[in-house]
């Protein structure tokens, strides 16, 4: 196994007591399921995130990059690393015209706040979305015909593996549906977006259809993950599954929502084991009913969704 008894010895020389152990992580995701972590920190700044790097070279130290939690799967034994999620230092947002930029632990939904305070349109659709801005850029998060990728004039981040900050253009993102070309070692600490000066009533009113539709068609009040599967080209996951018949599909304490065909609810006793069983059954049978494989975009923590 890594050298956890050093990685650890370097964080808690840097950091101090903010370095915790066997921190559960359930409570950091929408699921609100899976285990623990061997070691947990929220850099407040580069230091922090230079310490993390000197732990990652010295130990090979496996690492995990935590947003708002609302698109992961935390594995039932929870993480044998380090899981980072960027704290209040990296929670900012300032103008310059119609560009708006933010620290990456700015929550989206609070980001397109701003921008309508500042009359800035384009990130309504954000509103809707429980991501942090990092965790939006890294994934492209999308809604209403509208994603990350339309807005994303230049992104900030630091490579845990070369200590370095990079700056990088929102052509240099390659963004495609749900991804981006970060590599797994980078964390974004900040990005810029350009809007659009509109009408504040305007602005608030497409936040406030965001909001509703929202409320109308997932089911909010149970805990999951969002969107589990990505919508094949030309067509949409949910659809594919409630055609299958499987709207209310359990396994263990997780099923299907009868709300939303592409929404896993996790019931008070689900476990990640079946949740992924609950994943591999769906994709199975929409496989055999319509011939389409559907990609999860849930991830799984430190590992591929």
């Amino acid at each position: 196994m890594r050298d956890l008894a050093t990685a650890h010895r370097i964080l808690a020389d840097a950091v101090g007591p903010r370095l915790r152990t066997e921190y559960a992580l359930a409570p950091l995701t929408t699921f609100r399921i899976g285990g623990r972590a061997a070691l947990y920190l929220e850099p407040e700044d580069d230091a922090d995130l230079l310490a993390v790097h000197r732990a990652v070279v010295e130990t090979d130290l496996p690492v995990a990059i935590l947003g708002k939690g609302s698109n992961v799967l935390v594995p039932d034994d929870g993480f044998a690393g380090l899981v980072l999620r960027l704290g209040r230092g990296y929670r900012w947002a300032g103008r310059d015209g119609n560009r708006l930029a933010a620290g990456g632990a700015m929550p989206l939904p609070a980001l397109a706040g701003v921008a309508l305070q500042h009359g800035l349109a384009g990130l309504e659709f954000g509103v809707a979305i429980p991501a942090s801005l990092g965790g939006a850029v890294r994934m492209n998060a999308g809604a209403h015909h509208r994603a990350m990728a339309d807005l994303v004039d230049g992104v900030e981040v630091f490579r845990l593996r070369s200590g370095a900050s990079e700056h990088r253009t929102g052509n240099e993102m390659s963004f495609g549906y749900r991804t981006s070309a970060l590599p797994a070692d980078a964390v974004v600490v900040g990005a810029t977006l350009v809007l659009a000066a509109g009408d504040p009533v305007e602005i608030r009113t497409r936040m406030e259809e965001a909001r509703d539709w929202r409320r109308r068609t997932q089911p909010l009040a149970e805990p999951n993950c969002g969107s589990v599967f990505e919508n094949p080209p030309n067509g949409h996951a949910a659809a594919l599954i409630e055609a299958a018949g499987l709207k209310g599909l359990r396994v263990g304490d997780a099923s299907v929502s009868m709300k939303h065909a592409n929404f896993i609810i996790a019931g008070p006793r689900a476990t990640a084991a079946d949740v992924l069983a609950l994943i591999g059954q769906i994709r199975e049978r929409v496989e055999d009913a319509e011939g389409i494989t559907l990609r999860p975009e849930v991830r799984l923590l430190g590992g591929v969704g």
